[in-house]
């Protein structure tokens, strides 16, 4: 294993020879280096995209400021090299090594990949080979870190079972500890690697593959999933904080610019509006929001210790934070004065006000996004995101007038029953949006309509549903890019390919392991860039697997069929999920369920943690007699 001496040798005589050096480096403004002969625990946080994606990644923001706040542990820091520095590193010998310490991973305990998307899953591949860790968690043994992922697409964990020794379903804010505390122990109680990982099974909240084995039917679906051992739950339920602890705020500072150069802080967890294409809205619940006095404490920290410009509030809906008018206002007050940028991500159209506007007029950014959706009463009604037209055009017109040059309104296509009259009605809405605009502020205001395609998710009331055919995918973005032609409209979408490849991946079972493996091995990495993902790659290696890939995308799943992840929960049960697509069919819509509980299955979950949090920020309602499902 080379020193990190001789990492420092080497990487002198490739870095002039790469793009932006500066992403391999390390060194920057708040970033923490211990002393690594004092440590128990030593982590590897890993975000399987270049540093300048990765760098800003919530998640791992998360657990770096957790891991470092022990006296016991360590969590620095690595990221894929763009495929000059691959190459480079390669032929001259160097591993994928920690930023802070530039120590080769493979001599960590423990490393933790966030996979926020499902497109990194042959990134995580490539770094696991490029750290000369063996990819396939069967092939490794106790002197090899233990390898656990996170992370949104691990609620259906199945397609990298064979690669990651144990998924961390839900929040990572307090299992990370129960895990460290496990692996403390590696070398006393648990002397062997396959001890270890039945340690990590029995946490609640982790998934360890090896301990479980599906059992499939003659067609090809699940019939079960059997437990093999003791002690260990089936189906595992994700992890909530039941108090969001204080947020981090001395942010990295990056070298370079990259994507996000800006400091964050998350105002609400959770969502419950109940859109019923929306991966996270069912996946984070139920809604946890942090009070103003701590939202505004966090954002002066964060904004002195790291000199950023530009302030974030992050949340799944930003507008439905029980505070945000006395919120903006106070965080106005604190930085009056200031050139300080702040954002509001995922503002609700149906909640944006104008007194929410003006309070943002002196810090905005030149540009206001929206997310209508769907374009058709029809097709809101389906989704579950009811809004009149003419809120759209009232809350559009507004924003023009208050001063904003550019609103992008985001899309999709490819929803449940969806046909061309809906597509059409993208674009129609589209023009009105900016002749209301124009009325109001002249010919200088734009639009830009974002739409995307829809892919079916687990762990959602959709997850029933067939993705979208590429002959249809192609007909639908056809018209709207005949009918957008406006010089004062953007349209950007999805290519059929990459909307494929993700529904592939989200909606897959343990065969889609060998498939992942035999891409890796053709050459497929970075598939969430348009010009390196390698389509024919992954065609060939479902042919070589004989593996028919529609079958993951383009059939209605059976009312009954147990799913690749059924034993993975959310919490939320799956007979509510089940009710609510029933509902879609006949376009019924649920109202917000901070009005009316619908027994989703979070209540009774969250209860039990709350009883040892009483009273902090939670917003589930609880209710005597809540709509029941049936069946539940």
């Amino acid at each position: 294993m080379l020193t990190p001496d001789q990492i420092e040798t080497k990487l002198d005589r490739i870095l002039l020879k790469v793009q932006k050096p500066g992403r391999y480096v390390g060194g920057e403004l708040n970033s923490i280096r211990k002393d690594w002969d004092s440590i128990t625990i030593r982590a590897a946080l890993v975000f399987p995209d270049i540093y300048d994606i990765g760098v800003s990644n919530v998640g791992l923001k998360i657990l770096y400021d957790q891991i470092n706040q022990r006296d016991d542990a360590l969590a620095e820091r690595a990221y894929a090299p763009w495929t000059d520095m691959e190459s480079l590193m390669r032929e001259y010998g160097i591993p994928l090594y920690a930023l802070e310490s530039k120590r080769p991973l493979s001599g960590f305990d423990l490393i933790g990949f966030s996979l926020p998307y499902e497109t990194l899953y042959t990134n995580a591949l490539n770094l696991l080979d490029l750290a000369g860790i063996p990819v396939r968690a069967d092939e490794r043994d106790s002197s090899h870190p233990i390898i656990i992922a996170g992370g949104h697409s691990t609620m259906n964990p199945e397609p990298m079972h064979a690669f990651i020794d144990a998924f961390v379903i839900g929040e990572g804010e307090e299992v990370i500890h129960d895990i460290i505390e496990v692996i403390k122990l590696r070398n006393t109680e648990y002397a062997t690697r396959n001890a270890l990982l039945l340690a990590l099974a029995k946490i609640p909240g982790v998934y360890v593959p090896r301990f479980y084995q599906p059992h499939y039917k003659d067609d090809g679906t699940i019939e079960r999933m059997e437990t093999l051992a003791d002690g260990i739950a089936n189906p595992v339920v994700k992890r909530i904080v039941a108090k969001l602890p204080p947020p981090p705020t001395k942010f990295i500072v990056p070298n370079i610019e990259v994507v996000h150069n800006r400091a964050s802080v998350e105002i609400m967890r959770g969502c419950t509006r109940g859109c019923r294409f929306c991966h996270a809205g069912m996946i984070t619940r139920p809604v946890r929001e942090r009070s103003v006095e701590e939202v505004v404490a966090a954002a002066r920290e964060a904004i002195q210790s790291t000199g950023f410009e530009e302030l974030a509030l992050l949340s799944l809906s930003s507008s439905d934070y029980t505070h945000i008018m006395e919120l903006v206002t106070t965080i106005g007050e604190e930085f009056k004065g200031k050139k300080l940028t702040v954002s509001l991500p995922s503002l609700r159209i149906e909640s944006v006000s104008v007194d929410l506007m003006d309070k943002l007029r002196d810090r905005r950014g030149t540009g206001f996004t929206l997310a209508p959706e769907a374009a058709t009463e029809r097709m809101r009604r389906i989704i579950n995101k009811f809004i009149p037209d003419e809120d759209i055009l009232n809350t559009t017109r507004e924003i023009y007038k208050r001063g904003w040059t550019t609103i992008k309104l985001y899309f999709m296509i490819g929803h449940p029953s969806e046909t061309l009259e809906d597509v059409q009605a993208i674009a129609d809405l589209c023009k009105r949006v900016l002749a209301e605009g124009r009325k109001v502020a002249g010919m200088k205001v734009k639009l830009h309509a974002g739409v995307s395609t829809f892919v079916p998710k687990p762990q959602t009331p959709f997850q029933w549903v067939a993705c979208d055919t590429r002959e249809n995918i192609l007909a639908k973005q056809a018209l709207l890019k005949r009918e957008l032609r406006d010089k004062n409209i953007k349209l950007s979408w999805s290519r059929p390919e990459d909307t494929l490849l993700e529904a592939w991946l989200s909606r897959g079972d343990r065969k889609l392991a060998e498939v992942i493996f035999t891409a890796w091995k053709n050459g497929a990495k970075f598939d969430a860039w348009g010009d390196q993902m390698k389509f024919e790659a992954w065609m060939n290696a479902f042919a070589k697997h004989g593996l028919d890939h529609s079958f993951y995308t383009h059939r209605p799943r059976r009312t009954d069929e147990i799913f690749a992840w059924d034993h993975i929960t959310a919490a939320v049960r799956k007979s509510y999920l089940f009710q609510d697509f029933r509902q879609s069919l006949e376009g019924q819509i649920r109202v917000d369920c901070r009005r009316n509980c619908y027994a989703c299955g979070i209540l009774p979950t969250f209860i039990d943690l709350r009883r040892d949090h009483p009273g902090e920020g939670w917003k589930c309602p609880e209710v005597k007699s809540p709509k029941r499902a049936s069946g539940q």
